[in-house]
This record gives structure tokens, C-alpha cells and sequence, in this order.
């Protein structure tokens, strides 16, 4: 069966009747006053989308349910005395306003024009009815540029001297009809179908098709709302809001969509069809206005409005028309809504003893919670925009631009605020990204270093400006004739990838202050709705916590960013990446190292470097006292820490045509073309370089265990976890974990100083994930890396494939979200899933945690949490969002009732 009556469904069928159906049919059950009507089914729709044709017997049922409405109407479709109109209107599973089409006055022809006009006393109403069926059908069945359309009606009100639809005479829309069925039959090379039964699958058919335009694949791909789910299509008679006096269409909120308040909110329209309000032909009145034009249909709308929230038991979003003052519900759904307002709607539900705190958890996202911590430009201000670029981390930042990372650090020092503009950024730029306010480039994406490294520190971000011209050298940057030099102030939001001349005002985050100082300080000086906002937002996280199974660490390298982790609610450090401490003053020392030519000069660079790293873990692991510190083992390609190959070739060139040849660096770049690798990230790094560096990795052992030992005898608490990186085989964790053991009972026999540190490691490379039993015999616990795993598993280089074809990926739906972003399920998420079962099955209890992008993203904590991992690890402002998608995680997985707002 592929069409419903409304009487036949319910709410529960939204897979297969749509959101729009399905609430359609929930309300002539509670028996409201819906037209009556029917539903095609997604079903139908998705056969249509595969076969490019209608299933068999469709349109025998819709024939079967048009004359089933026929008779419960008393009027035919197209009788030309007293014609049966109906409305066709998508209906999705999930909510994409104005993405899909509608087509309203289906039945109208020459002949039954005039019978409606005699029927309805009303010559104006029936010409205003046609022409808008000639004008929908023409843009929405038959694909003709709506300003043909659009232009004709516009001439028609100046020809008539007046200012709105409403105002034409009979005899002017008549003449418009005319207009529009010769627009029809030009542009289409076909007369307008005279036939109602011909429409009506026409327009069906135009809907189908709908599912797949531009601007639906774009919504949702935006909503992450899968492509094969298709759309229902609903048919309905027609109430008309456009009969004159006593009549009008509007859309009204049970609550404030954007304040979450409760009250009367809404838009009504006089004397209009229900699209006039969407498309803003005119300006609309306020809902309460409705009850000084006709207060008995305000009031039955008031308790209708009463009815649906406590039966959706959330807010509702509603539209209706009124016909000659009689009321008609056309639409009910669960009511989109700001980030703030749902907050405060959960807890106002909760307080109303509507619904219980699980299910208040449920009703908001992380996704939500990241949106109300960024900081935001204010809404009133004036803004100059200059480029455009991906929006990579969102946020809105303020500062003079620098166009490099030296003069980043050295401007903030003096309590500047800077932007960071790059062609694009890498891992030597770090200092500059930390200390910038916002970080800019020409080049990238989503998934690119500057984009990866913002969102982990909570950095607003701009990537892949591509019409900024970049010129560093000269520290200036061009959009056509527009130059910005250095020390001139840009403004740039991370939420939508603009860039604006000049200083934007910034708005700070209340949400963020709460995390930082607490619930009491941050409401001590915000206005009444705001300490409403943080106060909901306090109560729904104190109660994620409590539910929540799943333990959230975040990824920190020092002690500032542990500590503000700690206050985001941070349970640990899931990584530290020990790579990070080397850049900046520790670098030479690791250049010396590696390209050391004799036991001296490699005990020398070791001997230097230890104090260092020493201060580098003390400082973290004090401000993580308590709690647990997982410590990565140095980790990237071994170029990032010697001198660019290309630029040291030059100087050497140029030394010799000078005369002056330096043979130290002669010697360094004869080291560096022999340590040159093809293909980095494949290359000598990890546990690799560990094995074939003598002194390393037992270097950074050491300096943990004299870190640990030095902090105890001060009365703390230093919980460090060693982590071995990027094993591939059992043999290579055991050879270095032999090395660090070694190491741990030297500084323990010294220092009488008992550590007991777990070692553990990264599980990154497929061949891990599938010897994770034989991994297991000798690793105390798992951490999945799941950037390198994704790279690693799809075959990528994940700074290579964004630019080169994840845009096209994404358009041709061969992804619906990049891997980098959201855990791939299928592939990677089954390479987790194995690694934990296998690990467990010879290690029962192992401990396993993840510590890649993907611990900080909403849709991926939930997976993890299914396959039992202990815990996330994620930047330190995305811990609020990862608790707050574990407890949801926990609450759905125990079976509590959620409430889709999608």
C-alpha cells in the first residue's frame, strides 16, 4: 500500500508518511480541524527516485483515495459548478522547510474558474486562486523561471496603481490568467493541463523530483539527514485564507522559538493563502493581533496550540487558515529552535512536570552546547566584508593581521590582539596559532592543520580563502584592488567563513564564563535571561554527568591547557603529544639529536634536552594532580624537525657561487637528503623512530619518571600513562616497552620512588587494530588514533584529499560527512570495535580510550560509547559537548524517550 488516509495514520509512521503526514494524520485523530486528506508514501517516492517511474498501482490507489475525499467533501476534482481543490505538499522524515515544493488550487481549469467564483460569490477570490495554480505549477511542475511569473504580476499592480495582489480587481487577475497560461504555453511548448486528475500527478511527480535539488541536497548534506530516506507527498482539500473579510493564514509558536519564553508568537495574514507568509509578499501582523479581528477563532486556537504542546509535550510549531472564520490546522511538527531556547524549554518542561531530566537531556545536542560557548559578532553592527572563506572553527575573532607566527607571539605579549594570516599554516606556526585570536588562511579546509589545530584549542578559524592573496614576504594581503597590510584590524567569523574590514564587535560567551568559574560567578552580573540560560545549561550537565558511563579526558600539551580542561570537567589527559613540547626552543636540541654523528654529540643533545622536557611534564602533570596523564611518545615525520630541504640546497648553492663554503652546513644537508622520505607520514616516525634513535624515547621516559618522582615529594599525585605510538606489530611495543621499564626502575631505585605507570599504546594502523589480541599480552591498555586510523584505513593523506576531491565526494553523496569529521562506522568503526573485543578477549578489563578528532564530535562519542570504551579524550572546549553526548548516549542506550527536532 502506498497512500494513507489521514484517518489511517498516526505520528509513529513518520518513516513512511513523512513528519508533515504523520502529524497531519496524529491531528485528525486528537480531532482537530484538519481538511481531510491522504498520504504517498516515502516508499512511493523512493521508487519513483530509483526507477524514474511511478509503482505499480499507484496511481489506481491515488484515484480510489481522491474519490474517497470527493465524498466526504460533497465537491468533485474539476466539477465546473462546485469544484474539489486540493493542496500537494512534500513531507519529509525529517523537517527541510522551504527546500521541497508545494503546489496549492490543484482542479481549478477555464471552466471550473467559473463555477468557483458563482459557488463562492466571489469573482476576485476565484481569478486570485487560479492565477497563483497557474504561477506554482508553472515554476514548480514545469520549471519555468518564476520572475516570467513574478515580473507580469509586478507590471500588473503598477498598471493598476496599487501596491499589493490584494487590491487587483476580478478583471485584472482574469487578464493575468491569461498572461501566465500564454507564459505556460511558450516556455513549456504546451497549453496548461485542463485536465485536474493530469495535474494533480504532475505535481505529485514535481514533488518527488524535489527531493533531489540543489538546494535539498544541500540541506541535507548541512543536517546530516540521509539522501536515500525520500520524501511523502500530501494531498489535501483546500481551506482558503484568501476569501476576503473573516479570512487569513498564519504560523504560530506554543513557546518563543528563539527565547524558549512562553507566550502567543506567531505571524497572521489577512486575506492570503498560507505561502503568502513564507514568501513575505506582505508584512504580516502579530499573532495577537488575530484576537481583536476574530477572537472566537483565536481562542479555539489557543486551546488547539494548548492541546498540541501537551500532547507533543514540546514546543509546536503550527500553521492554519482561516476560512470565513471557521479554523483549519494544515501542519503541526515539534518546533525548530534556537540553541538557547532549547535549553531553556527542556528545563521549563521539566519544571511544568511535563517530561523527566533524561529526557531534558535529550531534547538538546552538543552540537547546540558548542553553538551558545562560541563567542558571536553582535547582531546590530555594521560590517564590511572583504572574503569569504570555509567556516573551520567557529567563533568570531578581532585583531590586527601578522603574517607570521614570530610576530603572532610577540605582538600578543604586548596585549595585542592578532590574527594569524597564512597561505596556510604548519606544525612551526604553532606558537603564533596559540597566541593569535583567529587564525586566517588561503588555503585549506575543514580538515586541514589550521582547521584541526583551532578546533582543538577553541580558536576561531577561517580556511581556504581562496580569493585572498597572500604575500608574507611583503606582509600585506590583497582581494582584488583591496591591500590590508600588517597592524590593520580584521574581524573574522568562524561560524560562517567571513572576513570583514575593520573591528566587529564581539559578544562573549556566558556559557563558556559558567564553565570556567562556576555557576554563581557567572550569573553574578548577566541579565535575568541569560542567568536563565546558564542556570538550565548547569542543570542539564549536572545531570549528563550523573548518567553518563563514558569518561571524557581531554588532548592538552601544557599546563594552562590542562588546567582550563580540568575546569571544563576534564576526568584526565587522553594525550599529551609530546611532539608539540619540541617546537619552538626544544627544536635545536632534537635537530642536534637526530642528525648527530657520534655517541658524544647524541649524549650532548640528549643531556640538553632532558631538563627541559623535565619542567615540560612537571608543569602538566601538577595540573592534572589526581587525575590520569596519557603521554604520547614523540610521534611525527622526521622533517618537521630538521631544516627545509629546498631552502638549505639554496643557501648552499649560493654559498659556493660566493666562495664561502660552510662545510657544517655541507654536512647537514648531506644529512637531510639521506633522511628525505617520499612519503612522511609512512615513514620514519613513531615507535620506528624510537627504535632506531637510541637514547629517545628513553630520554622522554625519563624525564616523566624524574617529573612524577619530584612531584611526590611534594605531596602530590602524578598519574602519568606512557603510550607507544603508531605499533604495528607486538614486537615493536615490546622491544620499547623492555627500554621503558628499564628506564622507570633506574629513576625508581634513585629517587625511592615506587611509579607503577601503565604502558600502553596507540592503536592507529589497521594491522594493530587486527593483531590487538597478540597487541594486548603486553599492552596495558588502548588509545585508538583515529586520524591516523582514517588515513591509514581509506588510503589518504589527509592534507592532499580534501582539496583535491572531498568537495565532489560530499556533492555526489559518496560521503555524507568527511571521515575526518564524523568516525567513519562501517570501516574504521569496525576496526575500533574488533581492536576492543580482541584486546579484551586476552586482556579482560583493558582499558580502552580514544584520542582523535573524533572524541569531541557528538555523533561519533555515541558509537564509541556502544562499543564499550572507557572514555574520549577531545580538546579542551569541546569536554563540555563529549559529556554532554555521553549522558545522552547513556540515557538512549538504556532506552529513555528522546524527542527529534531535527
Amino acid at each position: 500500500m502506498y497512500v494513507y488516509d489521514f484517518r489511517d495514520g498516526d505520528r509513529s509512521m513518520a518513516d513512511l508518511l513523512g513528519g508533515k503526514g504523520a502529524n497531519l494524520a496524529e491531528m485528525t485523530k486528537l480531532g482537530l480541524p484538519v481538511p481531510p486528506g491522504f498520504t504517498i508514501t516515502t516508499e512511493a517516492c523512493r521508487h519513483y527516485l530509483l526507477s524514474g517511474s511511478n509503482p505499480d498501482g499507484l496511481e489506481a490507489e491515488i484515484a480510489t483515495h481522491v474519490a474517497t475525499l470527493e465524498e466526504s467533501m460533497g465537491r468533485r476534482l474539476g466539477d465546473p459548478r462546485d469544484p474539489l481543490l486540493v493542496s500537494v505538499r512534500s513531507g519529509a522524515r525529517f523537517s527541510m522547510p522551504g527546500m521541497m515544493e508545494t503546489v496549492l488550487n490543484i482542479g481549478l481549469n477555464d471552466e471550473s474558474v467559473e463555477g468557483l467564483a458563482q459557488v463562492a460569490d466571489d469573482p476576485r477570490f476565484a481569478w486570485d486562486a487560479y492565477r497563483r495554480l497557474l504561477q506554482m505549477f508553472g515554476k514548480t511542475v514545469l520549471d519555468i523561471y518564476g520572475e516570467e511569473f513574478e515580473s507580469r504580476l509586478d507590471a500588473a499592480k503598477e498598471a493598476a496603481g496599487v501596491a499589493t495582489d490584494v487590491e487587483l480587481s476580478p478583471e485584472q487577475l482574469k487578464d493575468l490568467v491569461g498572461q501566465f497560461k500564454d507564459v505556460i504555453a511558450r516556455e513549456s511548448g504546451a497549453p496548461f493541463p485542463q485536465d485536474p486528475h493530469e495535474q494533480l500527478m504532475r505535481a505529485v511527480r514535481a514533488v518527488f523530483d524535489s527531493w533531489n535539488t540543489e538546494r535539498a541536497v544541500l540541506y541535507r548534506r548541512r543536517e546530516r539527514i540521509p539522501a536515500d530516506l525520500g520524501t511523502a507527498v500530501n494531498v489535501q482539500a483546500m481551506a482558503f485564507g484568501n476569501v476576503g473579510e473573516g479570512s487569513g493564514t498564519g504560523v504560530a509558536f506554543t513557546r518563543d522559538p528563539g527565547s524558549g519564553e512562553k507566550g502567543v508568537y506567531g505571524d497572521y495574514l489577512p486575506d492570503a493563502q498560507g505561502e503568502d507568509v513564507v514568501a513575505g509578499i506582505r508584512n504580516t501582523l502579530p499573532l495577537h493581533d488575530l484576537e481583536q479581528l476574530d477572537k472566537p477563532a483565536y481562542d479555539e486556537l489557543m486551546s488547539i496550540m494548548a492541546t498540541l504542546e501537551s500532547h507533543y509535550r514540546d514546543i509546536c510549531d503550527i500553521e492554519f487558515t482561516i476560512e470565513r472564520r471557521k479554523l483549519w490546522m494544515l501542519q503541526t511538527r515539534v518546533g525548530k529552535r534556537t540553541a538557547g531556547a532549547a535549553f531553556r524549554i527542556a528545563i521549563q518542561l521539566v519544571d511544568e512536570g511535563v517530561i523527566s531530566m533524561d529526557e531534558a537531556v535529550e531534547r538538546v545536542t552538543g552540537a547546540q552546547l558548542a553553538q551558545l560557548m562560541f563567542p558571536q559578532f553582535a547582531t546590530d553592527s555594521e560590517r564590511d566584508l572583504l572574503a569569504k572563506g570555509t567556516n573551520a572553527s567557529p567563533g568570531a575573532a578581532v585583531g590586527k593581521v601578522v603574517f607570521d607566527s614570530a610576530t603572532a607571539v610577540a605582538w600578543a605579549a604586548r596585549g595585542q590582539d592578532v590574527i594569524l594570516v597564512r597561505r596556510e599554516t604548519n606544525p612551526d606556526d604553532l606558537g603564533g596559532m596559540v597566541a593569535a585570536t583567529g587564525i586566517l588562511t588561503s588555503r585549506g579546509g575543514k580538515t586541514s592543520h589550521a582547521a584541526v589545530v583551532a578546533r582543538g584549542m577553541g580558536k576561531t578559524a577561517v580556511c581556504g580563502a581562496e580569493n585572498i592573496e597572500v604575500r608574507s614576504a611583503d606582509k600585506v594581503m590583497r582581494v582584488g584592488d583591496v591591500q590590508v597590510a600588517e597592524g590593520d584590524v580584521i574581524s573574522i567569523d568562524g561560524s560562517t567563513g567571513e572576513v570583514f574590514l575593520g573591528e566587529v564587535p564581539v559578544m562573549q560567551s556566558p556559557v563558556v564564563r559558567y564553565f570556567e568559574v562556576g555557576l554563581d560567578a557567572a550569573i553574578a552580573d548577566v541579565d535575568e535571561p541569560t542567568a536563565d540560560l546558564v542556570r538550565a545549561v548547569d542543570r542539564i550537565m549536572r545531570h549528563a554527568d550523573d548518567r553518563r558511563r563514558l569518561g571524557v579526558r581531554t588532548n592538552a600539551d601544557t599546563g594552562p591547557d590542562a588546567a582550563r580542561a580540568r575546569r571544563m570537567g576534564a576526568q584526565g589527559i587522553g594525550l599529551l603529544r609530546t611532539e608539540h613540547m619540541f617546537l619552538g626552543e626544544h627544536k635545536k636540541y632534537v635537530e642536534k639529536l637526530i642528525l648527530a654523528s657520534t655517541d658524544d654529540e647524541r649524549e650532548a643533545a640528549l643531556a640538553a634536552l632532558l631538563p627541559l622536557q623535565i619542567a615540560d611534564f612537571t608543569d602538566v602533570l601538577d595540573a592534572m594532580d589526581g587525575l590520569p596523564v596519557t603521554i604520547r611518545l614523540i610521534d611525527p615525520p622526521l622533517h618537521e624537525f630538521l631544516p627545509d630541504r629546498t631552502e638549505l640546497a639554496v643557501e648552499v648553492a649560493l654559498d659556493k657561487e660566493r666562495g664561502q663554503v660552510d662545510e657544517a652546513k655541507v654536512q647537514v644537508l648531506r644529512e637531510v637528503n639521506r633522511l628525505a622520505e617520499q612519503n612522511p607520514m609512512l615513514g620514519l616516525r613513531g615507535v620506528r623512530l624510537g627504535l632506531v634513535l637510541p637514547g629517545l624515547f628513553a630520554l622522554q621516559v625519563r624525564a616523566i619518571a624524574e617529573a612524577a618522582c619530584a612531584l611526590r615529594s611534594q605531596g602530590k599525585d602524578p598519574r602519568a600513562e606512557i603510550m607507544i605510538p603508531l605499533i604495528a606489530t607486538a614486537a615493536e611495543f615490546e622491544f620499547t616497552r623492555a627500554e621503558a621499564e628499564r628506564v622507570l626502575a633506574e629513576v625508581e631505585a634513585k629517587n625511592g620512588c615506587p611509579l607503577g605507570f601503565a604502558i600502553g599504546t596507540m592503536i592507529e594502523l589497521p594491522r594493530a587494530a587486527l593483531t590487538a589480541d597478540r597487541i594486548a599480552e603486553s599492552a596495558e591498555f588502548f588509545s585508538f588514533g583515529t586520524n591516523d586510523l582514517t588515513q591509514t584505513t581509506w588510503g589518504f593523506s589527509r592534507d592532499d584529499v580534501e582539496a583535491a576531491f572531498f568537495s565532489p565526494y560530499l556533492e555526489m553523496g559518496i560521503f555524507s560527512v568527511s571521515p575526518f569529521e564524523s568516525i567513519d562506522r562501517q570501516g574504521v568503526g569496525e576496526l575500533v570495535r574488533m581492536a576492543v573485543q580482541k584486546g579484551r578477549a586476552t586482556r579482560p578489563g583493558l582499558h580502552c580510550g580514544v584520542c582523535g578528532e573524533h572524541g569531541g564530535d557528538p555523533d561519533s562519542v555515541h558509537f564509541f560509547d556502544e562499543v564499550g570504551l572507557d572514555y574520549v579524550s577531545c580538546s579542551p572546549f569541546r569536554v563540555p559537548v563529549a559529556r554532554l553526548e555521553a549522558g545522552r548516549s547513556a540515557i538512549e542506550r538504556a532506552g529513555g524517550k528522546g524527542s527529534d527536532t531535527r
